[in-house]
């Protein structure tokens, strides 16, 4: 069929502190002076000496059961105040790890009076700032003080509890919009859906691609090829104004998409092309005969890079976000990672144990790969390419189709066949579950995200695309120096 029918579903859619009244500075007399003439203008007058308890802010924010008096002041040793130092640095170290990275800490601290940090049995209160208004406890949304920061009391009421978090983001569990996608091909190794930078989802359908607008939602046929070709992948360049297309005869086709026009035909391999990755104006392709191309298409009759190590094709095919390393997955089982600087292989993996096709680079930490393999297999594996080992690994349960990191949060979005046929986003590195989707009949092969990074669209061997929300907006993101809201403000992705 040569069509898109397009099927919409409803969217989802004043300062207070605890301190001793008596006055922080003191005067010191001596009978002496006060006995002295006043009008004698050579000797010198009283003078007022700071009391140095007022003065130690620690003793202001921190002691609230009483403010310490000279004496106890003085008793305190130099050691004593670099401890102090040294927990308050633990705390707010903690709270920072939790807060901003995101990390789960199960140290529980609280600072008590008598200077020593503890773990707190029951891990309920959390710490509140003093004032006027009113803050709402951000977990159980309940009225609680707020007190002033520069008020903070740490003791064994107020605590900073490392389980404090935000409130679940909700995530719609039924897709904002559904496209029908007749006769799109159910197979594990082809790639045949990408969402470009200027807002266009390319799709290949048999033999022919079409081009859908997600400003208006209008569809064009980009091309067709003879009966005896298929459509095996397509990729967006960077910039969004070429696509590449591989077929089953090995070759690739690049298109200017401004003119709907064929710029070029490389005959790049003598199978077919069932991977494509952009990475500037290098271009890498994996392909059935067992080997992974990359070509420059200013001269696309060169290749600049060769590489040889997989026994089976190649499936899976992913650049990194510094541009240093290529990874690609094959039918053999096996990860590999290729060095861009070297030309030659950086490392491989053999974990997994069936197909791996799922790749997602990180864009918050280029070092971080996550891979997933086939039926036999069902894991999420995470690699780190700065110590060249495996991270982390966790069972899904069924097959892993498609791995891809969020721009704007920390999570990433993977898409699952047999048996499930699931669509599960993931806290990373925690690797809780946030949502699990489903709607999709059949396994879901085909994932890509939008430009602005909140949606993404699923294909499935049920031949519909599905477009869901399920990260947040990043309204002050900087995409190369321009606001990314400014960029996609004239954009309706729904």
């Amino acid at each position: 069929m040569n069509s898109i029918s397009n099927i919409k579903v409803g969217s989802p859619l004043g300062f207070k502190s605890e301190i001793d009244l008596e006055s922080p500075f003191k005067i010191e007399t001596s009978p002496s002076l006060l006995n002295r003439n006043s009008s004698s203008k050579d000797e010198p007058i009283d003078r007022f000496i700071p009391n140095r308890v007022a003065m130690n802010l620690n003793n202001i924010f921190f002691n609230n059961e009483e403010v310490m008096n000279a004496n106890e002041k003085n008793l305190k040793s130099s050691s004593n105040e670099v401890t102090r130092e040294d927990q308050n640095s633990k705390i707010y170290s903690n709270l920072l790890q939790t807060q901003i990275l995101g990390e789960k800490n199960d140290n529980v601290m609280s600072y008590k009076t008598d200077n020593s940090i503890q773990e707190n049995p029951k891990g309920k209160n959390f710490v509140k700032f003093k004032s006027e208004k009113k803050n709402y406890d951000r977990e159980n949304c309940n009225p609680i003080s707020y007190y002033s920061p520069l008020t903070l009391n740490f003791n064994e009421n107020h605590i900073f509890n490392s389980n404090f978090r935000e409130p679940p983001r909700k995530i719609s569990k039924i897709p904002y919009k559904v496209l029908d996608a007749p006769s799109l091909q159910d197979d594990f190794y082809l790639n045949l859906l990408d969402w470009s930078s200027l807002n266009f989802i390319s799709i290949g359908l048999e033999n022919a691609v079409y081009i859908w607008s997600a400003c208006n939602s209008k569809v064009n046929k980009l091309c067709e090829l003879p009966d005896n070709q298929l459509i095996c992948s397509l990729a967006w360049s960077p910039q969004g104004n070429h696509l590449s297309v591989g077929n089953t005869s090995g070759q690739i086709q690049i298109y200017d998409i401004n003119k709907s026009k064929l710029l070029k035909t490389i005959d790049a391999h003598s199978s077919r092309v069932g991977s494509l990755a952009w990475d500037g104006y290098l271009l890498g392709s994996g392909s059935r005969d067992r080997s992974v191309m990359v070509r420059d298409l200013r001269n696309p009759n060169s290749v600049v890079h060769s590489f040889i190590g997989h026994k089976q094709e190649i499936c899976g095919l992913r650049w990194s976000f510094d541009e240093q390393f290529l990874s690609s997955g094959g039918n053999d089982n096996k990860l590999f990672i290729w060095s861009l600087k070297t030309g030659g292989e950086l490392v491989k993996f053999s974990q997994h144990n069936a197909a791996v096709k799922a790749l997602g680079w990180s864009p918050h930490q280029y070092n971080i790969l996550a891979s997933g393999g086939g039926t036999a297999d069902r894991t999420i594996r995470y690699w780190n390419m700065h110590t060249l080992t495996q991270q982390d690994c966790i069972d899904t349960g069924s097959q892993v189709c498609n791995l891809m990191f969020s721009k704007t949060s920390n999570e990433i979005v993977s898409t699952h066949g047999y048996s499930l046929n699931q669509i599960i986003v993931w806290k990373y590195p925690s690797l809780k579950k946030v949502a699990t989707l489903t709607g999709h009949t059949s396994r879901v092969l085909y994932l890509s995200m939008s430009p602005c990074g909140q949606n993404v669209v699923t294909g499935a061997g049920d031949e519909t695309l599905r477009f869901w929300n399920l990260f947040p907006n990043n309204k002050i993101k900087e995409i190369n120096g321009i606001n990314s809201s400014t960029l996609y403000a004239n954009v309706d992705l729904r």
